[in-house]
């Protein structure tokens, strides 16, 4: 139940004064009028309008603007639930009539489902763009979507096609993923023209491929970074092998970045990179690795997650490729199961795979509507900050704990194996040929849609 309380800030923590008569009239002071007003909440939530009602409207004419608006707001909700509609009506056209406060965005959106109820939908077009001024970020998508219907209502398809794209968040093309296929092609083509490495040296020094690829004896001697960097490089002897993971990147992640923003699409594509470095890291062979396609599985995972738990509302284009995702994941891991491409780091694929789907269960996508935030009633979804972060939180914490673990024992067990010093020592060519990891080629994308 949306608290009219919400936004109001105190020193400590506001009580009833023990001799306090709710019978008597004139101005409360601040503490008082705040309690008043959260008491009349909790029993709101505890089914009595009633008395909530008579609360509220004591703390009327209070000095203070932020608490006759929270009052004001509280009486309109409990007079809704009395099935007073015009009078809530009245109440909350009150609060969107005062200078702005922490009450005056739930206000409009009351005002605006008032009005959506009593079928004035150009009044109710007119309340909604209100609240579109106002909407914080995880509000905009829906506000945007309501506008779309209603604006489809009155006929102007125009304004309605403009409200949609805005509620899928495609208003803008999705930058980010073209920025990293960017830096990745660049990266990967310079690594291609490297050459060799010089005599007497396994990496340092020698080739960008070589410098970047997931070596797993050198990330035991402390060059972490590869973790990440192994995603910048690929095949230097097969060109498909980038063209490949290209396509697979632009294919999952334009969709993630229309459900999520541009920055958690790189922060997810950067954790699901390491991750997938991880497992390879604990679990796979001693063959060093290069490409992208553990973030990709991440990313893949992601889609699948939000679309098919989360509900995520998408345009028709982000709709055909989310329907073959699932498809794409089965077929991958099928294939490099069976060692029908050889060399394929399948581990670093799990690994991306499991990450992306943990991060995608924990964070719902906040840049469309979903089933959950369709159905939420108006107002009935303002949390703090802190209780809509502390999930997403806890499952970043719980995947970088593992993470870290694995790390650990992923050290362990190269750090014990007999070929580590030569990889961590100025060995000469010969031992290193002797010794030269394999390379795995590219994830393996299909004919996807337009």
């Amino acid at each position: 139940m949306d608290r009219a309380s919400e936004g109001l800030r105190f020193e400590g923590s506001p009580t009833i004064p023990a001799d306090f008569d709710p019978s008597a009239r004139g101005p409360l002071d601040r503490p008082t009028a705040i309690a008043l007003i959260r008491r009349a909440d909790e029993l709101m939530e505890a089914g009595e309008p009633e008395h909530a009602l008579a609360l509220y409207g004591r703390t009327l004419g209070a000095s203070d603007r932020d608490v006759s608006a929270a009052a004001l707001y509280g009486m309109g909700n409990a007079l809704y639930r009395l099935d007073r509609e015009a009078d809530a009506l009245a109440a909350w056209e009150q609060v969107t009539a005062l200078p702005e406060t922490p009450a005056t965005y739930r206000a409009w959106r009351q005002v605006a489902a008032a009005r959506v109820r009593a079928k004035d939908i150009q009044g109710a077009l007119d309340a909604y763009r209100q609240c579109e001024r106002r909407a914080p970020a995880a509000d905009k998508a829906l506000i945007a979507s309501r506008l779309g219907w209603l604006s489809k209502e009155t006929g102007n398809t125009r304004a309605a096609g403009r409200y949609f794209a805005r509620s899928r968040g495609d208003v803008l093309p999705a930058f980010m993923t073209y920025m990293i296929i960017g830096v990745t092609v660049v990266t990967s083509l310079i690594a291609m023209q490297g050459g060799t490495a010089p005599p007497g040296q396994v990496s340092p020094g020698g080739p960008l491929e070589l410098q970047l690829e997931l070596n797993k004896y050198l990330v035991a001697s402390g060059e972490i970074y590869r973790l990440l960097t192994v995603v910048l490089v690929h095949d230097p002897n097969d060109i498909f092998h980038l063209l490949f993971n290209m396509y697979a990147l632009w294919f999952a992640g334009q969709v993630v970045e229309k459900m999520y923003g541009a920055r958690l699409l790189l922060f997810f594509y950067v954790l699901t990179g390491i991750a997938a470095s991880i497992a390879s890291y604990v679990f796979g062979d001693s063959g060093a690795s290069v490409g992208a396609s553990g973030a990709i599985f991440g990313l893949f995972g992601i889609v699948l997650v939000a679309t098919q738990f989360h509900k995520a509302v998408l345009d028709s284009q982000s709709r055909a490729i989310a329907s073959q995702v699932g498809f794409l994941i089965v077929l991958n891991l099928v294939l490099d199961f069976s060692g029908f491409f050889g060399n394929v780091d399948t581990f670093a694929h799990v690994g991306g795979l499991v990450a992306g789907v943990w991060l995608a269960l924990t964070m719902p996508p906040g840049r469309v509507p979903t089933l959950g935030s369709l159905w939420q009633m108006p107002g009935g979804g303002d949390r703090s900050g802190l209780q809509r972060l502390a999930l997403p939180i806890l499952g970043v914490a719980a995947l970088v704990a593992v993470m870290v673990a694995g790390y650990f024992v992923g050290t362990a067990r190269w750090q014990a194996d007999p070929l580590y010093h030569y990889y961590t020592s100025q060995v000469p060519p010969a031992v290193q040929l002797d010794v030269a990891p394999a390379t795995g080629p590219a994830f393996v994308a299909t004919a996807i849609v337009e």
